[in-house]
């Protein structure tokens, strides 16, 4: 299984989607969440190449962006092959 982090906010709708569908799959991820760690915040948007929004996904290292770039990555079959390595 690969190893999927995201960064989000406690209140963002955005961030809710996405977790549920990693949690709709059955993965697993690690969660930094930056409006209770606001330190990560640099770090974040260092890693996805200046992305600031919320949420901000990561699969094995790769940045995949957010929520919508997620669900289209769903809606293209290409996800689960993501997530399977």
């Amino acid at each position: 299984m690969s190893k999927v982090e995201i960064y989000t906010k406690g209140y963002c709708p955005f961030c809710h989607r996405a977790k549920a569908l990693l949690n709709q799959k059955g993965v697993s991820f690690t969660e930094f969440e930056i409006d209770v760690q606001p330190e990560l915040r640099d770090v974040m948007i260092e890693r996805a190449n200046g992305g600031y929004t919320v949420p901000q996904i990561f699969i094995d290292d790769q940045h995949i962006g957010g929520c919508d770039d997620m669900y289209a990555l769903e809606a293209q079959k290409k996800l689960d092959a993501l997530l399977a390595n």
